[in-house]
């Protein structure tokens, strides 16, 4: 699995110009999920998400998680970040997983972090989404999981 971190002062995700998904200060997890991705991946990426110390501190020291500060984290499911571009101008997403494997993955992943702080906002998988946010910092972090 893949996730692209972003630290934000606000956040919220739309289908249709109706609000699905909406945190203020937090974490922006754009998720994707690889063919060859196992659920037991997603408890790993989400502990890491959960307890990544990427917020400041008395000292403007990134010392702090998102649990720690009391932050939100909205997730939202996005394939493309299997984009293969190496050929060509137009990118290719055979290595992201299909439908029905890659939805319980991301679900899985988004029950991970409600069960660690109690709650989480999220996209509509499989649906057209806009996303709107204010980058805080801006800090943005790539993770990719480590196998099992």
């Amino acid at each position: 699995m893949r996730a692209l971190i972003q630290r934000v002062s606000q956040a919220q995700v739309s289908v249709n110009d109706s609000i699905c998904g909406k945190i203020g200060k937090g974490l922006l997890v754009l998720v994707g999920v690889h063919q060859d991705d196992e659920a037991a991946q997603t408890k790993w990426l989400a502990d890491k998400v959960v307890n990544m110390r990427i917020f400041s501190d008395e000292q403007d020291r990134m010392n702090l998680s998102v649990k720690d500060v009391g932050g939100e984290v909205l997730v939202v499911s996005q394939f493309t970040l299997y984009a293969n571009c190496a050929k060509g101008r137009r990118p290719d997403f055979l290595s992201a997983a299909k439908g029905e494997k890659a939805e319980n993955l991301y679900q899985k992943f988004s029950q991970e972090i409600k069960e660690e702080l109690g709650a989480v906002q999220t996209g509509l998988f499989g649906e057209y989404m806009q996303v709107t946010l204010i980058n805080d910092g801006p800090v943005t972090i790539i993770l990719d999981s480590l196998s099992p």
